[in-house]
């Protein structure tokens, strides 16, 4: 969905919480199994970094994904993010008794997904994100697109992105200056 660069800051500007789906945003999507049926990801450093810049900006952060996985919590430990569901089969009703555990609504929400179990989600949130190698039913209900794939760095993009609409990518450069 294409909106006026001033319209998507102006709903940047109203973000209070960030969600990502994990397999095809925060990894490649790629499940990887070894012989004895240990499931192992990669995540990409600079996500990391980027989720860090949206905590440090003052905004609540979470994990949304279909699939259980140990390492899911793991990696979301070692970020400080403490809304994490996994094994969700109904990724809109999860993030809408989110936002009213947390006293939001679905216009301070941006939603990075990058397949059909995030579309609900996505086409309710004020900004869409998502990858350049989500389905067409996806890219089409995006506000943005990542310039990079899921796992390589596209949810650092997004914070990049967000930052500079909301008008603090500036503030966020001068801790790293020093």
């Amino acid at each position: 969905m294409k909106l006026s660069a001033e319209d998507l800051a102006q709903r940047a500007r109203q973000i209070r919480l960030v969600g990502f789906d994990v397999d095809g945003i925060l990894t490649p999507g790629t499940l990887i199994f070894d012989e004895q049926g240990r499931e192992t990801k990669s995540f990409h450093s600079r996500d990391g970094v980027g989720l860090k810049l949206l905590q440090q900006a003052g905004l609540t952060l979470a994990l949304v994904t279909g699939r259980q996985s140990s390492i899911v919590t793991l990696r979301a430990r070692e970020l400080g993010i403490t809304h994490v569901f996994q094994g969700v089969h109904d990724k809109r009703q999860v993030m809408d008794t989110l936002l009213s555990g947390l006293g939001l609504h679905w216009e301070q929400l941006a939603y990075m997904g990058d397949d059909l179990p995030d579309l609900s989600v996505l086409c309710r949130s004020a900004l869409a994100l998502t990858v350049p190698e989500a389905p067409e039913e996806i890219r089409a209900a995006a506000h943005w697109v990542a310039p990079v794939g899921g796992g390589m760095g596209a949810a650092r993009a997004a914070a990049t992105w967000l930052l500079q609409a909301r008008g603090e990518w500036a503030r966020v450069l001068e801790r790293w200056a020093d």
